[in-house]
């Protein structure tokens, strides 16, 4: 059969773990460890402040902790916290004798021999070490008898932009999937006394509104249409935010805006701490749980113009600069509507039983929602795999009808078989027919085959393009998003806290809508080098493409973004310069090598680890002061570090960072856009027509979520011919 009459058929996989609300049980959280077996009384997690800082395309974020003893013999605290997608952790504070120390990156055997020492020596010493992809481990020795410890972690993360759609999550839910680690230790989740989150966003384009859908206590306040903040205090004793928390910036609307000046602004010095943990008196207040993740979306104003920012670094003109580039593409990939097929795959394992009856509800909603000239067909997995319906049934209300009883007499239990029922999902697809895959599940694979291999061959011998939505902060990203990247799809990571709204327009948006394929961006009239990602894949509706590298020279360049659009060529080009010097964000330096270090781990996590590979990891974490799976900071007194000749590499590059953010702070808001002269783009950016702010609707959330998915799936089943190319 010619390659233009073949079925091209698609995966979406989803993992659901739906509202926190109902399933938190299900979920363990950020917290102090202590072994299960209760051979040593559990710490206090005494009062945690976090402060974040969302400007020029990525966000810092600083977690202050204090650990309280109130036993009478001292104690090692162990802290476990979610690992936030790509982030990076870039510094680590431990106060020692009241004064701070700023933590250094080894090589992880050699940070642990060190902290071992000291441990053993009664002495003062911190470590944070990366646990696969699952958590941020940070050890504190020792916790004295009766005595409280100050710790701060400081990570950065890319911070984009989708479908004009801004989102920051403060991950604090654990996932509740590693059962070995479970099984070992348990966690003190609460803060018992003050817990903070103060975010400020500082925006190159104007926002138009700010929320948080699932902390309806958080104070919103909009200082200016492109400076924005949002506080939250469990001792502030009111709540004066609408619920869920979002302020509008239309002067139309009667959302409360609370007026607060415009400066100082304040930013985290190394030496001082977030929040005066014994300054004053304790306000009446109740403990904090960590279980909840906190998500804050803002949404830029309509019709803004497609962009390219970029944002460099580069305080030497005699040396190489660092710049991350950021296009926005204009929206002007065309709407497709095309008839399908529809597989459900279905995890029915005993990690789902909890969720299966909503579930069962969600998928009868979406499958209400297919034509009568749709066909659908239903594949559930455990331990293994079989089919509830007896081949495709056409999308009638009768057979909907039919197919959710059979649904609701299901009973989950046991392992999770992701590989059999993928398998059996991708079997008996009609040759005449456009058919979508949809798999739901946890995103563990326990039982039968598990290696990340054998998914990969199984979706490129599908010729499957893989859409993967990695619910929860457990799930397995590398399996996920592995499969993603190999069928050309993308990934999206979503948290309970998510809302469920917001991703059903974001997906929607995605799904009806052409795609720019093979995408290549060519950068000519100044040097660069070293550019990351080397593999750009494709370009979806809405999503911007970021871009790190090195540059050398300055002055005008000719940058070119290519790809093909329904199997047609496209190019867009624009023209701007490249500056001699800039030093107002050294923190483009860590972005740059932490996504060097990231295309590192993905070959060593498809091809194998090999020694070339694993040096190359090491020696970028410890240059440019980052956490990684073979690097850790440790924080010793600096006569240990001198003892040991460690380099105070980190300690400068943060006072370099901490000197160049209070410097942005006390200036206005930066433009950096630089393609103003010459537009890449010719049309406005996607945005969506009123927002996302408003209600869920009567489909709960799982439906929504579900119907988020099938909106997904929509996209991926839509092409025959040109688009895959």
């Amino acid at each position: 059969m010619m390659l233009s009459r073949m079925w091209r058929y698609a995966l979406v996989s989803v993992g659901i773990l739906t509202g926190a609300a109902v399933f938190a049980a299900d979920s363990s959280a950020a917290g102090l460890l202590s072994p299960a077996d209760g051979s040593t009384p559990p710490l206090v997690v005494q009062d945690q402040a976090v402060r974040v800082t969302v400007e020029d395309g990525y966000a810092i974020t600083a977690v202050e902790q204090v650990f309280r003893n109130p036993h009478g013999k001292d104690f090692e605290a162990i802290y476990s916290f979610p690992v936030p997608k790509k982030a990076a952790v870039s510094g680590f504070t431990y106060w020692i004798d009241g004064k701070p120390v700023t933590g250094e990156v080894l090589a992880k055997k050699k940070a642990r021999a060190v902290y071992e020492e000291e441990k053993k020596a009664g002495r003062e010493a911190a470590l944070t070490e990366q646990d696969s992809h699952k958590t941020f481990d940070i050890s504190v020795t020792p916790v004295r008898a009766g005595k409280d410890v100050r710790v701060r972690l400081t990570y950065i993360q890319p911070a984009h932009i989708d479908t004009s759609i801004g989102r920051y999550v403060y991950p604090l839910e654990e996932g509740g999937v590693d059962d070995a680690k479970l099984a070992f230790w348990t966690a003190n989740e609460k803060v018992e006394g003050r817990f903070s989150f103060d975010l400020q966003l500082r925006s190159s384009y104007p926002v138009a509104a700010l929320r948080l859908p699932k902390h309806p206590q958080a104070v919103v306040t909009q200082v200016s249409d492109r400076e924005w903040r949002v506080r939250m205090d469990n001792r502030s004793g009111k709540s004066i935010a609408p619920s869920p928390a979002v302020v509008d910036g239309n002067p139309d609307r009667d959302d409360k805006v609370i007026a607060v000046p415009t400066r100082p602004t304040h930013t985290i010095d190394e030496g001082e701490a977030v929040t005066p943990v014994r300054a004053a008196p304790r306000a009446a207040t109740s403990s904090f749980r960590l279980d909840t993740d906190i998500v804050v979306y803002w949404r830029q104003a309509d019709n803004l113009p497609g962009s390219v920012d970029l944002v460099a670094y580069r305080p030497d003109p005699d040396k190489p600069g660092t710049f991350m580039m950021v296009l926005t593409p204009g929206d002007d990939l065309k709407p497709i509507v095309e008839g399908k097929d529809w597989v459900f795959v279905l995890d029915k394992s005993g990690s789902m039983k909890r969720k299966f009856h909503t579930l069962t509800e969600g998928v009868a909603r979406g499958v209400s929602k297919l034509r009568p000239v749709d066909r659908f067909r239903i594949v559930l997995f455990d331990q293994t795999a079989s089919e509830l319906t007896s081949g495709f049934l056409p999308a009638t209300p009768e057979n909907v009808k039919k197919a959710v009883a059979l649904l609701d007499a299901v009973q989950p239990n046991r392992g999770t078989n992701l590989f059999d029922g993928l398998k059996l999902g991708l079997n008996f697809v009609d040759a005449d027919r456009t058919t979508a895959i949809l798999l739901v599940t946890d995103g563990v694979a326990n039982v039968g085959e598990t290696r990340k291999k054998a998914f990969l061959k199984l979706v490129r011998k599908a010729d499957v393009r893989l859409f993967t939505f990695v619910m929860g902060n457990s799930a397995n990203r590398t399996l996920l998003t592995g499969m993603t990247r190999a069928s050309g799809g993308t990934s999206i990571s979503i948290s309970n806290s998510d809302d469920i709204v917001g991703a059903v327009l974001s997906a929607t948006s995605k799904v009806t809508h052409q795609a720019l394929h093979k995408v290549g961006i060519e950068i000519s009239g100044v040097r660069t080098s070293d550019l990351t990602p080397e593999r750009l894949g494709s370009l979806y509706r809405g999503e911007q493409l970021v871009v790190f590298g090195k540059y050398r020279g300055d002055g005008e360049a000719e940058v070119t973004l290519s790809g093909l659009i329904s199997g047609t060529p496209t190019t867009y080009t624009t023209r701007f310069d490249f500056p001699r010097t800039a030093d107002l964000n050294p923190e483009i330096e860590r972005l740059w090598a932490f996504s060097a270090i990231e295309a590192q781990l993905q070959d060593i996590d498809d091809f194998g680890e090999n020694s070339d590979r694993k040096q190359v990891v090491t020696e970028l974490g410890v240059e440019y002061g980052l956490v990684t799976p073979y690097t850790s900071m440790v924080v010793v007194r600096d006569e240990v570090f001198a003892k040991h000749g460690i380099e105070r590499r980190n300690q400068a590059r943060r006072a370099t960072e901490t000197a160049a953010a209070k410097q942005r702070a006390q200036a206005p808001v930066r433009v950096t856009r630089v393609d103003t002269k010459a537009p890449m783009f010719k049309t406005t950016r996607p945005s969506y027509s009123g927002g996302s702010g408003g209600g869920g609707g009567s489909t709960g959330l799982l439906g929504l979520a579900l119907l988020f998915a099938f909106s997904v799936a929509v996209y991926l089943s839509r092409r025959r011919d040109g688009d895959r190319e």
